[in-house]
């Protein structure tokens, strides 16, 4: 017999959740009750991160270990509550009308349809064309130490800083490094790629072959970081802060103060990233959030303008080869 389904209320709405017992995570027993139980108590620090943004889901109906999807486009049967925005990639042109989490509700919502991961665009909904921070991207190769990764973030942090720049690092929730400058409003997608890929080419001259800017994985050395300044772009997202991965324990996305990086720079050379962030999961994040809030939110999220750092980086980056 099926398992029936549960009428609750969240906020104003009534919701009809279904087979909350579910597993998600074999290895780790975690249903899909469990999942909506974390977005509902997460939902103070992620809502933020969401508002406004098209919102893409990755579902995993039958768990992490079977076919998961995206889904762009608002599924059938979504309440008309659900707020929704229409928006088109530059790639296809093409329209897609997106689901918009604002509230409690709507994260429930979709959490009910083992949407485990929830990707944003870079851009809200009433400035549409300008994102609010350039995003920055480290990819660890499969042999790249935690201490390689964390080096390069330190290096990434300080070249923003020489141009006069703040920002802010998360963990991908696998096992890369997620950086970000936040931007006053006003600037486009097209500059603030060149201005990420300006940043990129100037990290690659100071880490040497710490970092490959390659986009071909095979002719990467799998001892480097990747620096991804090709996801700056309309239509492109990013992992949420908050966000669950469809990895054995549940990892969360986890926004971190630069100490905590700055330590993993002193790790033994041999420990790999996915084995040094197994502290930031799904049963342990409350415990931060407690102590810490939300290391992004807030005043810690401060808008800064490009055109000072820009010149900046004109007169001390070397060109691009």
């Amino acid at each position: 017999m099926s398992e029936p389904r549960v009428s609750v209320r969240v906020g104003s709405h009534t919701l009809s959740l279904s087979n909350l017992s579910k597993v998600l995570y074999p290895r780790d027993g975690f249903t899909k009750g469990d999942v909506i139980d974390y977005y509902r108590r997460v939902t103070p620090q992620i809502v933020p991160h969401l508002r406004g943004r098209p919102l893409t889901l990755q579902r995993y109906p039958n768990g992490i270990d079977e076919e998961s999807f995206f889904e762009k486009h608002v599924p059938k049967g979504t309440p008309d509550w659900v707020e929704r925005c229409d928006a088109s990639s530059s790639e296809s042109g093409k329209s897609v009308t997106y689901i918009v989490c604002n509230d409690e509700p709507t994260l429930v919502f979709v959490a009910n349809l083992a949407s485990l991961i929830l990707h944003v665009w870079t851009s809200r909904i009433g400035s549409i064309d300008d994102p609010d921070f350039a995003f920055f991207d480290l990819d660890p190769g499969e042999r790249c130490t935690v201490k390689t990764l964390a080096r390069v973030a330190v290096a990434l942090r300080a070249t923003l800083q020489d141009i006069g720049l703040q920002s802010l690092v998360k963990t991908s929730g696998g096992m890369g490094l997620h950086v970000v400058v936040p931007l006053q409003p006003g600037y486009g997608y097209a500059a603030v790629k060149v201005f990420a890929e300006a940043i990129a080419h100037q990290l690659s001259a100071v880490c040497g072959p710490d970092v490959t800017l390659e986009r071909t994985i095979k002719k990467r050395d799998d001892r480097a970081v990747y620096l991804d300044y090709v996801q700056v772009g309309r239509g492109k997202t990013y992992v949420a802060p908050y966000s669950l991965r469809a990895r054995d324990g549940a990892p969360v996305s986890t926004p971190l103060d630069w100490s905590e990086v700055e330590a993993f720079t002193r790790k033994r050379t041999d420990a790999l990233p996915e084995a040094a962030f197994v502290a930031y999961r799904m049963r342990t994040i409350f415990k931060r959030i407690e102590k810490d809030g939300d290391l992004w939110g807030g005043k810690l999220w401060r808008p800064q303008r490009l055109e000072a750092a820009i010149a900046r980086a004109r007169s001390s980056f070397a060109a691009p080869a």
